[in-house]
């Protein structure tokens, strides 16, 4: 290597050191900026880190003082990187929330269920069983089956809420365990007085 390369070289290293001294010397600084900002020291830590790798990989590109404050916009990027990720996160979390409150329609599933319910039904009073089977079975809103039997929703509500006690009831006398706990796998055939 010729002299001035060498020379050369030694000017890059002690810029680069000099750099690298200014952003260790505002570290403080730096991750007080960033926890201000973020609420949260682990979190301001990470960015923190991120962006000192960064800076590494700029080299010594920079001096002094100008390094400081591009060390400043480079913080400021990874706080909005850091914002859009966390609003991505939670527009995904509130869609799989949405999601999960949505009924999954299996058809499977409900033919059991209603071949199990429906052949208890009868074993309910009468009117018990006409609104478990119009609002649970036929999926009819309350208020209109409250209209058609000339009773309040209000009443209509406390009907339905005692007609699925009293087929909870019948369910754990006729199927025993499974009802009780979940009839997804239920292997009891239905036996109506039971």
């Amino acid at each position: 290597m010729g002299r001035e390369a060498q020379v050369g070289a030694e000017a890059v290293r002690d810029d680069g050191d000099a750099v690298t001294r200014a952003l260790v010397e505002n570290h403080r600084q730096f991750l007080s900026f960033l926890e201000r900002r973020v609420g949260d020291k682990a979190i301001a830590e990470e960015l923190l880190q991120s962006a000192f790798v960064k800076s590494l990989e700029k080299g010594g590109a920079l001096e002094g003082e100008g390094a400081v404050a591009w060390f400043y916009r480079l913080l400021r990027n990874a706080l909005v990187d850091h914002y859009r990720r966390q609003a991505a996160e939670g527009r995904a979390l509130a869609r799989e929330a949405q999601e999960a409150q949505e009924p999954i329609e299996d058809p499977e599933l409900r033919r059991t269920v209603c071949a199990c319910v429906g052949a208890l039904l009868p074993t309910l009073k009468p009117e018990y069983a006409e609104m478990v089977r119009q609002v649970d079975l036929e999926s009819r809103p309350v208020p209109e089956v409250a209209r058609e039997a000339g009773i309040t929703p209000n009443n209509a509500g406390v009907r339905l809420h005692r007609a699925r006690q009293a087929l909870k009831n019948q369910l754990e006398r006729s199927c025993g365990a499974c009802a009780a706990h979940g009839c997804l796998d239920c292997t009891c055939r239905s036996r109506p007085g039971a």
